[in-house]
């Protein structure tokens, strides 16, 4: 479920991107008046309300996912948190003696000559 989520994520991604940079600026009209042609390709009605409206709905699926991801992921949880609440079952290595502190540290020893 998570996998599909993402993959439809994704897509919608790229297809919001897609049909965002399809459509016209505000001045693109203005090309039209000095010699420009026209945009027949969506339809006699143009761009704007085809493309207008498949962006709302791409944009709310996109929303949608994201929201599911989010809610998937924060009942999840991380690996590092599950791994953090294992309890510790090695012992900690036992103390120094507090006499070992008042012991003076000789130097290793020198092999006799003979």
């Amino acid at each position: 479920m998570h996998t599909l989520v993402t993959i439809l994520h994704v897509l919608a991604c790229f297809v919001l991107i897609l049909v965002v940079l399809l459509q016209a600026g505000k001045g693109a009209n203005m090309g039209a008046a000095f010699g420009g042609s026209s945009q027949t390709v969506f339809g006699s009605s143009g761009a704007g309300t085809f493309l207008g409206k498949l962006t709302a709905t791409v944009a709310i699926i996109f929303m949608l996912t994201s929201l599911i991801l989010t809610y998937t992921a924060s009942h999840r949880g991380s690996s590092l948190v599950e791994r953090s609440k294992i309890p510790i079952t090695q012992q900690a290595p036992p103390a120094a003696s507090p006499d070992a502190a008042k012991q003076p540290i000789l130097p290793p020893a020198t092999p006799e000559k003979k």
